[in-house]
C-alpha cells in the first residue's frame, strides 16, 4: 500500500473572527500547487484515489493537479490520525492514496507510521511524503519513499 501525503500549499494567514475553512491561497501556494501536481501527474500510479479536506485552501491544491478527487470531513483541521488511517484502511488495503490536507494531522500520521520519536513530524507547505508499507521476512515496515518539496522541483 501506498499513502502519499501532500500538504496544501501557502494560504492567507488566519485572522480573528475568520472561518479557517474559508482561508484562500496565496499567488505563492497557486505556484507551488502547480509546481507539486506537476510532478505528481507524472509519478501517481493508475487508479490512484485522491481523498481532500474540505478546507478550500486543500480543495485549491487539489484543483491544480486537474483529477477526480472526494472532500472528507475526517481530513479537516480537527481530524485525527486515526480518522485519516481508518479512511485509507491503512494497513490492509492495497490501494494506493493520496491525501491532501493539513499540518499537525499529517505530520503526527508520518511520525506514527515511521516510528519517530517525536508527536508530529514537520511538513512544508505545499510538501508531498510518499510512504509505502511492505512486508519483509513476516514484519510490515513503513518506507519513505520520497519527500518533495515545491521550492526544490
Amino acid at each position: 500500500m501506498d499513502l502519499i501525503l501532500w500538504r496544501h500549499a501557502e494560504a492567507e494567514e488566519w485572522k480573528e473572527g475568520c472561518n479557517d475553512l474559508e482561508r484562500s491561497l496565496t499567488s505563492r501556494g497557486e505556484k507551488q500547487a502547480a509546481r507539486m501536481s506537476q510532478w505528481l501527474d507524472r509519478q501517481l500510479p493508475e487508479g490512484v484515489r485522491i481523498l481532500c479536506s474540505p478546507a478550500r485552501r486543500t480543495e485549491q491544491t487539489v484543483l491544480a493537479l486537474g483529477r477526480k478527487y472526494k472532500l472528507r470531513n475526517e481530513l479537516a483541521p480537527d481530524g485525527t490520525v486515526e480518522q485519516l488511517l481508518e479512511l485509507v484502511q491503512w494497513p490492509s488495503s492495497r490501494q494506493t492514496f493520496l491525501v491532501v490536507g493539513h499540518q499537525p494531522l499529517l505530520g503526527q500520521t508520518i511520525s506514527q507510521l515511521v516510528g519517530l520519536k517525536e508527536e508530529e513530524c514537520t511538513v512544508r507547505k505545499g510538501a508531498v511524503w510518499w510512504l509505502r508499507l511492505r512486508e519483509r521476512a513476516g514484519v510490515q515496515q513503513t518506507v519513505v519513499v520520497t519527500v518533495q518539496s515545491p521550492e526544490l522541483l
